[in-house]
């Protein structure tokens, strides 16, 4: 929710301008590159087309799997290719920030997940203290790649969520010692 707010702030101070948006011209390719795969394969679930996803899910599964890598070869290679848009200073900037901000997050999802509020088991706060704070790359580069469609900054855009993903593994890795031990203490 935060990124609403932040991701124009952001903008602005790297790029020092503003940037307008055909907002109807948006909503209409979002909603093609996003409400109707979504839409459609909702629809494909009520249909004898889900007995036969059922029968070959791994088949499937290893389908997904290819496309989200080539989604994120792609994107990398366009980076790589392209540069990402950054100077030295910003670059720095993002990498300090970045790190920041994921665990800031984590932090925050995992002490509100544990309340005794929500009455949720270690194991669930856990699975969504990680499901809330990570960004995905494959579902945010089509975005991104969407509505900046041939923007000239375009892979410097792309470049904070490029920086994260990995960032979010290495974070990710260093504090499942720590989850993994709240989850046996409350199995016990």
């Amino acid at each position: 929710m935060a990124g609403i707010f932040l991701t124009p702030a952001l903008l602005l101070r790297f790029f020092g301008k503003s940037i307008e948006l055909p907002f109807f011209e948006l909503v209409s390719k979002l909603c093609n590159k996003v409400l109707l795969p979504v839409a459609v394969g909702q629809a494909l679930r009520a249909t004898p087309v889900k007995d036969y996803y059922t029968k070959h899910s791994s088949f499937f599964k290893r389908l997904q799997e290819v496309v989200l890598l080539g989604i994120v070869w792609n994107a990398f290679c366009n980076a790589f290719t392209k540069g990402l848009g950054l100077d030295l200073g910003n670059a720095i900037t993002l990498f300090t920030i970045l790190p920041l901000l994921h665990i800031g997050s984590l932090m925050t999802f995992f002490t509100f997940f544990k309340s005794s509020l929500l009455n949720l088991s270690p194991g669930e706060a856990v699975a969504a203290t990680f499901c809330s704070s990570h960004k995905t790359l494959a579902f945010g580069l089509p975005l991104i790649n969407t509505i900046f469609e041939g923007n000239p900054n375009l892979a410097a855009y792309c470049a904070p969520l490029m920086l994260i993903h990995p960032l979010q593994l290495v974070i990710g890795s260093l504090v499942v010692p720590y989850f993994k031990e709240f989850t046996k203490e409350g199995q016990e």
